[in-house]
């Protein structure tokens, strides 16, 4: 989908992935809903802030793919260029209050990276969360202790 580069823009973009994944089975208070839901916050909120190209819209892509470990993956696409984020995030010097959305990024997904954009200028932060296997449901049982 695509937001305006507004805060308004990131609010919703943020609000579109915890639906889309509770839709998709991940629950609004369940750990991948709220982790990729974060991770979402992170990186739109560093496109409206230093991807933002006046008149331009940022895009927002979830995807959710099968196979062992099932992954959670998110793209926030911008048209800016010329500012790429580090790949290893620093702690910002002293008391900054903002600089740090990276670092949740890095610390939370089980991998993300840059890219640049296929379809024209600017760039694709991603990042993936890999869901832990799922635990098969026990059998039914054939017959209780108690009436053996």
């Amino acid at each position: 989908m695509r937001f305006t580069s507004s805060t308004r823009g990131a609010r919703l973009a943020r609000r579109l992935v915890s639906h889309r994944l509770d839709s998709w089975g991940h629950p609004y208070t369940g750990h991948a809903n709220e982790t990729l839901t974060l991770i979402t916050s992170e990186l739109v909120a560093n496109a409206v802030r230093h991807g933002h190209v006046s008149g331009r819209d940022f895009h927002v892509r979830l995807t959710e793919t099968g196979g062992n470990p099932r992954t959670l993956r998110v793209e926030v696409t911008d048209t800016r260029t010329e500012r790429v984020p580090p790949l290893a995030p620093q702690e910002p010097p002293g008391n900054e209050e903002s600089g740090r959305g990276l670092l949740i990024v890095a610390r939370l997904a089980s991998r993300w990276a840059v890219a640049p954009r296929v379809d024209g200028p600017g760039k694709t932060v991603w990042a993936e969360l890999w869901l832990p296997a799922e635990t098969p449901a026990p059998p039914p049982v054939s017959r209780f202790p108690a009436n053996a």
